[in-house]
């Protein structure tokens, strides 16, 4: 175990140093070395790993987010308002019903078999997409109109809606009848997570105000009550809807809203932390893509999925109707959101452990998805922020010189 974590983090490293090297995002050397070292390659990466691989992309994924809340001032996300709520499911719908519309003609599936794909590819990366509007809210690009801030919140809200579709589709894809109570429990299953992570960040806010204790600590207590949180779900969801991703982005939130100067000093603490995250996330996504899959998936899987994301841009479109955003800024918008990983690799396998008929190509397609989006995507997002929207840095320096 300890020569393959090695190997992930000096080759997923190296890999990523080369690709920035060549103006490339780093994600994509790192999502190549664990195809390489993966099972399906040189086998390089031990079993145990594989093993615990969804938990240690689930960790990976709440340092980041935790990272996010701690950077996020509420005032500036209330600004966003209604397109933020929109993002959070019209983007996947769009997606989605372009997959039952486009699947059938393209791959000769059934629409039922369309609608669990489409539910697979419809959700967004936050791994990918927290980390480029982090770096967009430092340099102050987008801040003004909050556009990082709408991405950041509706790429979190994103997946749980995603994940309610899929888990309604598959039973109705194994003949099952789908309870209303399903899509009822997502709007509780949100507000439920807020309340939670809002109530855990407030009284960490107090307990850090009166009980000095050194910033690494702090960062411990953080990731341990992180962790609570998205074990709690998994307990208990069935019982009580509850988002755990969200409650975590909310502890950090809320923490950011009454200790700034505290939540300031734990980001960059969660920035160290995410240094080494980031490498095993994207190695261990690369480790669940299987090449044979992608060898038989042909043009017509690729073009499926270049045509679903013109669906996704036009849902994007959607939610920025009546917004003072420029043109240059819904673009950015467009392509911001498209970016996938995290959760294909979760449940990308899942259709065919269940025994569907669609399940290798449901495989596939999750597959390619990743390969496409991911770093296209990221690569869209670093080369087109720059010209498509202005800076809060640079026009406060220009205001005054005037």
């Amino acid at each position: 175990m300890l020569l393959s974590i090695a190997l992930m983090l000096s080759v997923g490293m190296f890999t990523g140093w080369i690709c920035k090297k060549v103006q490339i995002p780093s994600l994509l050397g790192m999502i190549l070395t664990g195809i390489v070292l993966g099972p399906y390659v040189l086998n390089l990466i031990d079993g145990s790993i594989l093993g615990i691989s969804s938990d240690l992309r689930r960790i990976a994924l709440i340092i980041i987010l935790t990272r996010a809340g701690l950077s996020l001032d509420l005032e500036d996300l209330k600004k966003v308002g209604r397109p933020a709520i929109l993002m959070c499911f019209v983007p996947a719908c769009f997606e989605m019903a372009g997959m039952m519309l486009l699947a059938p003609r393209l791959l000769g599936v059934r629409v039922i078999d369309a609608a669990v794909m489409g539910a697979v590819v419809a959700a967004v990366s936050p791994a990918v997409i927290v980390p480029k509007m982090l770096k967009l809210m430092e340099e102050g690009y987008g801040t003004n109109q909050g556009i990082p801030q709408l991405i950041l919140a509706g790429a979190s809200v994103d997946d749980v809606f995603v994940i309610v579709m899929f888990s309604a589709f598959t039973g109705l894809a194994q003949g099952e009848s789908v309870s209303p109570m399903s899509f009822v429990k997502i709007p509780f299953s949100i507000i439920i997570g807020i309340a939670v992570g809002v109530l855990c960040g407030f009284i960490l806010a107090k307990y850090f105000e009166q009980i000095h204790i050194r910033d690494t600590a702090k960062v411990m207590i953080l990731l341990s009550i992180s962790f609570i949180l998205v074990t709690v779900e998994d307990s208990y969801s069935s019982v009580i809807p509850f988002s755990g991703l969200i409650a975590v982005m909310c502890v950090g939130i809320a923490l950011q809203k009454r200790r700034p100067i505290v939540a300031d000093r734990l980001s960059l603490k969660f920035n160290k932390l995410w240094v080494a995250a980031e490498i095993i996330l994207f190695v261990l996504v690369g480790a669940t893509v299987d090449l044979k899959y992608v060898k038989s998936a042909g043009l017509a899987a690729i073009a499926l999925i270049l045509g679903v994301l013109v669906f996704r841009m036009a849902g994007v479109l959607v939610c920025m109707i009546k917004t003072p955003l420029n043109r240059k800024e819904r673009f950015f918008c467009m392509m911001a959101y498209m970016p996938k990983a995290t959760v294909q690799a979760a449940i990308g396998g899942v259709p065919l452990a269940m025994g569907l008929d669609c399940g290798n190509m449901v495989l596939t397609v999750a597959v390619l998805a990743i390969l496409i989006t991911a770093p296209v995507g990221a690569f869209l997002i670093e080369i087109s922020y720059r010209k498509l929207l202005t800076t809060s840095i640079s026009s406060s320096r220009a205001s005054s010189r005037a």
